[in-house]
């Protein structure tokens, strides 16, 4: 067998026709365990691979250029026709990206699980489980048209929480470790939002055990969230409201002693109504 030329023509589809040409002869000689040499010595495997590069950079330019359907076809055919080939399972990660590009993210989540699935020791395992996280954090939706964030369902973004801390764990040296922190952060913050919200509406119905338990429960789900402050003084108002003032006051201090900011202040306020309201029934005894 002679060496594949080259072709001037600009049509992704007879280049690719021909190296099918080639390939379909190759996979079954080396089905078989030949080794064939072709015309100028080198390997048909070499040759196999240089049209397996060639196609997925053609594949590459309608990617970069935006032509979505174009590329998704070509990165298909190089899957077709070159499944041996490094270059097949790049461009099963391509196609992944194309749902991503064109924000479909649900579908981006799938395409990369499933690059996962089938190649679990590839090097590009860890830029799939970003890709995921990231798809998972860009799906939380947060148009005007919508109720505020809080009050909508958070099934999505706690999907991304738990796929964000997970690659936090699992890849604390990971080159997209610091985007994906900032992510976590801002997720992590939405999830509080919800379940404060939650906790003041009980409040509101005057419902104390259920309004500290959804507190108790944000605090153990969320630790480290910036808004720790507010949930304490939140949960201390209940308290108070319930009567259990020494339990309050227990709270107010630990916002005083480890937190700043605006809620400390509230705290303090708190505080001394509180030792007030203590005077005064010294008084009155």
């Amino acid at each position: 067998m002679g060496k594949v030329c080259g072709s001037t023509s600009s049509r992704p589809s007879a280049r690719l026709a021909r190296a099918l040409g080639l390939v379909a002869p190759l996979l079954l000689l080396a089905a078989a365990g030949c080794d064939l040499q072709v015309g100028d010595g080198r390997k048909a495997t070499l040759t196999y691979t240089d049209d397996a590069r060639a196609a997925y950079e053609e594949a590459m330019r309608s990617y970069r250029s935006k032509s979505w359907e174009d590329a998704r076809a070509l990165f298909a055919e190089v899957r077709k026709l070159f499944p041996y080939s490094r270059y097949a399972t790049l461009a099963e990660l391509r196609i992944a990206d194309l749902e991503f590009e064109q924000e479909k993210y649900a579908d981006a989540v799938s395409a990369y699980r499933e690059f996962i699935q089938n190649h679990r020791t590839d090097r590009d395992v860890e830029y799939a489980r970003y890709r995921i996280a990231k798809s998972l954090f860009r799906d939380i939706d947060d148009t005007f048209l919508l109720p505020p964030q809080e009050e909508r369902d958070q099934g999505t973004a706690l999907e991304a929480y738990r796929e964000l801390g997970a690659f936090l764990r699992d890849n604390p040296r990971s080159r997209y470790s610091e985007d994906v922190r900032k992510m976590h952060a801002a997720v992590q913050g939405r999830l509080m939002r919800h379940e404060l919200y939650v906790a003041r509406f009980y409040l509101r119905q005057d419902v104390y055990p259920a309004t500290i338990a959804r507190i108790d429960h944000a605090l153990k789900l969320f630790p480290g969230s910036a808004l720790e402050p507010e949930a304490l003084v939140l949960k201390g108002e209940t308290l108070m409201r319930m009567n259990k003032l020494d339990e309050a006051r227990a709270v107010f201090q630990k916002v005083l002693d480890e937190y700043g900011g605006p809620f400390a202040v509230t705290a303090k306020r708190f505080l001394a109504e509180l030792n007030e309201q203590k005077a005064a029934s010294k008084q009155g005894t």
